[in-house]
């Protein structure tokens, strides 16, 4: 009986531990972002439009397709600039998210190349 007990104690001190590991991070989300060709820029997951994510650690595929454009994040005084006016490629790179509203857009353009979403 003792044995057993233990057993099950051992399981799930494990189990929490591996639960407990993955908060705050979503590394295993892909979001997309894209900007070019032409004034377009977008922000997906799973090919649906960001609205909302959860606070945490992202991988995002920047596809910059416009060398006179730019794709940048920013929320309450953190700007995260993924690609830069000249440059077009593809590249992935890691982005943490914190609370708040973040906008993206194309620095050169941001009045007519810009979205918004959450993060709770």
């Amino acid at each position: 009986m003792r044995r057993a007990l233990s057993a099950a104690i051992a399981a799930t001190a494990v189990a929490l531990v591996i639960v407990s590991a993955g908060f705050g991070s979503r590394s295993g989300v892909t979001l997309k972002a894209t900007v070019g060709p032409g004034f377009t820029i977008t922000l997906t997951q799973g090919g649906h439009k960001v609205t909302s994510l959860m606070a945490g650690t992202y991988r995002m595929v920047v596809v910059d397709r416009s060398q006179e454009h730019n794709f940048a994040l920013r929320s309450a005084g953190k700007t995260l600039s993924l690609s830069s006016v000249g440059w077009t490629g593809t590249k992935t790179v890691s982005v943490t998210l914190g609370k708040g509203t973040w906008a993206y857009y194309c620095a050169p353009h941001a009045e007519e190349m810009r979205g918004t979403f959450r993060v709770a």
